[in-house]
Formats: structure tokens, C-alpha cells, sequence
């Protein structure tokens, strides 16, 4: 749909068999001790429907991914594009690459960013007021024009053009998120803390071991665990803290609805996961993942259209997705080749369901 937002994601798809090219180790979101595959999806989210879809190796990160989507966005000579993106994909390549490619983008960014540390600095203490609260999503905003510093590289002319380009911040605190965020830092703190007394230091963990904790080591007291104190109170000053980047949309509220609709592409994948039994490929042919992907996206669409229906027509006061298919699949039908279908008995409640869906009532003997 015209001037609709496009959510962009991807999740990991677990597998059995490792004799598929693209099943690797990697960052499994559903924490499956499996190797797997990514899928990358698109999702309108005005128009409900997911439009593209792209299986990706299993050890891809969400930062590579975004170029080949542009460049899959321009061959297919799509105009206007708006892409929304969680901060997965948040690199300064991928920020200049949307630049270079004039598209809309609207994506979620760490706090700890030097240029967006700088502008919360200067609001931490003066966000919370009465004009900056909002009391549908029961938080404080504030939004900033900053310049972004492009640049972009020329091959063939071998140089680098650099400029810069206007976008806006938006920053929001959230008391229920302060809470959020302060249950999990104290968790991950236990969790260090525990890995370094026990010895079983994991190398991925090695940066945070350095950040917060400070290791003595004594003849007869042997290793002892000293919290950085200071590291550890410049992070809570961010707790309830986060940001949103945008080079089209001012208004902070809207920019914050437009993201949160983002779910539904989450939504997306976990239908395709558990509704339409993705979690595992449960494949071992390139051909089969192939057809098997093809075809879960077709009863993605149809899905994502039957709960986009059902809401528009308030259907969900009185049903599930799955009660109104229950509902509808008692009709029965008989086909015999070379002659016109029959059905059985349809009830006025069924009919109305029809109708309310779009779609005529099937005639019945």
C-alpha cells in the first residue's frame, strides 16, 4: 500500500540435517542447540501482508542482510520504500547505504551511541514533564534534528563523497521499562559474577568481565571479585532510556506507533513457526526447503489476510483465528470430476462469517 511502512526482519529456523548449504551454527533466536537457517521477511504494515521473503545462511548476522535487500528492492524497481528495523540492523554502513539509495527508514539504536549519548545527556534530567508525557503509552518523549555525517564510496572514481543528511532522534523514558531494564543488568550481573567464580569464563563474555568486575588474586585468599562500581552506575543512568532513528518522521509519538506495529512481522514468524509447524525444516534436499519455504509463505498471506479481515470486522470479540476455521470446516463438500461441486448445509451463522470475511457464501443444494 502506498506510503506504508515496511517491517524488515529475520529469524533462525532450526534443523536436523547439516547436509543443506545454508545450515550453519549461528545465533539461534530460539535458543535451539541446533544448526539452522535464517529467513528474512518484509511485512506491510498498514496493508497486514508479508510481500518477501529470503533464506540466508545460518551464521549471517541482521547487519549484513540489509544491502542485498536494497539491492532486491531496486531490481524490482519498487518506488517509495519506508523500511522499520529493529536495532539488529543498525550499523553506520547500513545508515549511508538507505542514504545512497534514498529511501525512508525508521530503526531502534543503542543509547550508548557517542551522537545519541551527547543529546540524551542534555535531556536526561528535564525529559520528564508534563508536556513531553504521554499517557496512552505512559511515557516521556523528545525529539531532536541532528545531522548524520554520510559518506559514500566511489570505486570506480576511487574517492569518497562525504556530506551530511538531516534525520531525527527520538528519545523516550519509560519508568516500566527503568524496572525492565534494571532486573535484567542485575541478572546479567549474576551472571558474570557467577562464570568467574565457578571458572567457567566464556570468551564471548570477555569485554563485559573487563567492564564490571575487577579480579585479585592472593596466595591465601585466592581470586577475589570486585564490582566496578563507577562502570556499573553510568549504566544504570540509562535505565528506561531508549531511541528511535528516523530521517522522515518528526513526531515522536507516531514514530513510536509506526515501530511497535513492527510486531507483526514477530507475529509473522512465530505463525509460520507454530501455526504452519516451521520451527524445524524437517528437510534434507535443497529442492524440498526450497518448495517447503514457497509454500508457507502463500499460507503466510492468506493467514496474515484472514487476521487483518477478522480485526477490521471486530471477528476476535467473539473468536479465535482457529474457532472461525473450526467453524467453517464443518461444512462439507463433494467434488466429482466433470461436475459441479457440491455443498452441504451452510447456517446463518456460517454465511454471515462469509460475508463478513468477503467472500460470497458457497451455494448450497
Amino acid at each position: 500500500m502506498e506510503n506504508e511502512y515496511w517491517a524488515y526482519d529475520t529469524t533462525s529456523i532450526s534443523s536436523y540435517s547439516e547436509s543443506l548449504k545454508q545450515v550453519k551454527y549461528g545465533m539461534n533466536k530460539d535458543h535451539d542447540p541446533l544448526p539452522q537457517i535464517n529467513l528474512a521477511l518484509l511485512f506491510g504494515e498498514d496493508s497486514g501482508l508479508p510481500f518477501y521473503y529470503r533464506k540466508l545462511a545460518g551464521n549471517i548476522s541482521d547487519i549484513s542482510t540489509l544491502k542485498k535487500l536494497l539491492a532486491d528492492l531496486k531490481q524490482l524497481d519498487f518506488g517509495k520504500v519506508k523500511l522499520v528495523m529493529d536495532r539488529g540492523f543498525y550499523s553506520e554502513a547500513n545508515i549511508n547505504a538507505i542514504y545512497q539509495n534514498n529511501l525512508k527508514f525508521l530503526i531502534a539504536t543503542k543509547v550508548s551511541l557517542k551522537f545519541v549519548r551527547k543529546e540524551l545527556d542534555k535531556v536526561r534530567d528535564s525529559i520528564k514533564t508534563r508536556t513531553n508525557y504521554n499517557s496512552i503509552y505512559q511515557l516521556y518523549s523528545h525529539s531532536t534534528a541532528i545531522e548524520w555525517n554520510y559518506s559514500q564510496t566511489r570505486p570506480r572514481k576511487g574517492d569518497v563523497i562525504k556530506d551530511t543528511r538531516r534525520m531525527y532522534l527520538h528519545i523516550y523514558y519509560s519508568s516500566e521499562k527503568a524496572l525492565e531494564h534494571e532486573s535484567r543488568f542485575n541478572l546479567m550481573l549474576d551472571q558474570l559474577e557467577a562464570e568467574l567464580t565457578s571458572g567457567n569464563r566464556k570468551p564471548e563474555n570477555e569485554k563485559q568481565y573487563a567492564k564490571y568486575f575487577e579480579l585479585s588474586d592472593t596466595p591465601v585468599r585466592g581470586i577475589k571479585i570486585i564490582p566496578k562500581q563507577d562502570a556499573i552506575t553510568r549504566a544504570e543512568k540509562d535505565y528506561g532510556f531508549f531511541a528511535l532513528l528516523s530521517n522522515d518522521i518528526k513526531d515522536p509519538i507516531i514514530a513510536l506507533e509506526i515501530y511497535r506495529n513492527k510486531d507483526l512481522v514477530e507475529k509473522a514468524f512465530g505463525n509460520l513457526k507454530e501455526r504452519l509447524n516451521l520451527r524445524r525444516t524437517a528437510v534434507s534436499s535443497e529442492s524440498s526447503l526450497d518448495g517447503k519455504l514457497f509454500v508457507q509463505f502463500i499460507a503466510l498471506i492468506f493467514m496474515s489476510h484472514l487476521k487483518k479481515t477478522m480485526a477490521d470486522k471486530g471477528l476476535f470479540q467473539n473468536y479465535t483465528m482457529q474457532e472461525l476455521l473450526d467453524e467453517l470446516d464443518v461444512i462439507e463438500a463433494f467434488e466429482n470430476p466433470g461436475k459441479a461441486l457440491q455443498v452441504g448445509e451452510v447456517t446463518k451463522k456460517q454465511e454471515g462469517l462469509y460475508t463478513n470475511l468477503g467472500v460470497d457464501p458457497p451455494s448450497t443444494l
